[in-house]
């Protein structure tokens, strides 16, 4: 099993200098440099949707989940930056055997996230960046947490996709934020990052909230009158698809499901 929190491996020793060639195997992940001030230090990264302006120029490793491992090497990178579900896990190994060192960022709450910030701050020289960063992030979650706590909590379904149906476990970093927002995901239990659901197990647990990507999914469950979400008419898109890329953005992406949440009953 992963480990639950950001971990750190280099395969190699340290360089007694810092790095200066990085490639970014995963969307947030280049977000994180981008919010540390290190953009200058990317030279390549893996797509996986649309690319903020500041990366516009860079080459392409690849796509999510398709690591193009040629195009990598002729980078030249001297750290590569990882989130384990970005490429197959026999990428993964191929890149292991290389001995290229690897950062892997794999956060499973917000607390986890909050540590990336200094983690890869000191890994490429934005120690001071990434502890202000932290704190700025620290200080926000207290924020939303006691503007928006309840003392009831929101039963609340995340779909993320819907046929088969999927959703989002317990140790997912989503999982954590809705209960910034005074809210609780009623799958919680599992432990997969993405577990297929049945109609029928989410029928059962009679969420107050359903949250989905996209109009048609959430139209869907019309069909089940007797879903409380359904008879409050409390079926939402997600406010801000940020919540779904952990970096310092996630943030106000939060706030503004936390803003939505208010009007749940």
């Amino acid at each position: 099993m992963r480990a639950a929190t950001f971990c750190l491996m280099l395969l190699l020793a340290l360089p007694a200098v810092a790095v200066e060639r990085v490639v970014s195997l995963a969307p947030s992940l280049s977000e994180i440099v981008l919010e540390l001030g290190a953009a200058d230090l990317l030279v390549g990264v893996l797509d996986g949707g649309e690319r903020p302006p500041a990366l516009a120029h860079l080459p392409s490793v690849g796509r999510y989940g398709q690591l193009e491992l040629e195009s990598l090497l002729k980078l030249q990178p001297d750290l590569l930056l990882l989130w384990p579900d970005s490429i197959s896990s026999a990428q993964r190994q191929q890149l292991e055997k290389l001995g290229i060192p690897l950062l892997i960022a794999e956060p499973r709450k917000l607390a986890d996230l909050a540590e990336n910030f200094v983690e890869i701050g000191t890994r490429i020289g934005r120690a001071e960046q990434g502890r202000q960063l932290q704190r700025q992030f620290n200080s926000g979650l207290a924020d939303l947490r006691q503007r928006f706590q309840r003392e009831q909590p929101l039963p609340l379904f995340y779909q993320i996709w819907d046929v088969p149906l999927y959703t989002i476990g317990g140790q997912q970093i989503i999982s954590d934020a809705l209960r910034i927002c005074g809210a609780e995901n009623i799958f919680a239990e599992l432990s997969l990052p993405a577990p297929q659901v049945s109609v029928e197990a989410v029928l059962q647990r009679k969420p107050a909230v359903i949250l989905a990507g996209v109009q048609p999914q959430l139209d869907a469950w019309q069909r089940w009158p007797s879903v409380p979400a359904v008879q409050l008419q409390q079926l939402w898109l997600v406010p801000d698809a940020g919540l779904e890329r952990p970096s310092f953005q996630m943030l106000g992406a939060l706030e503004r499901l936390c803003e939505q949440l208010v009007e749940a009953r």
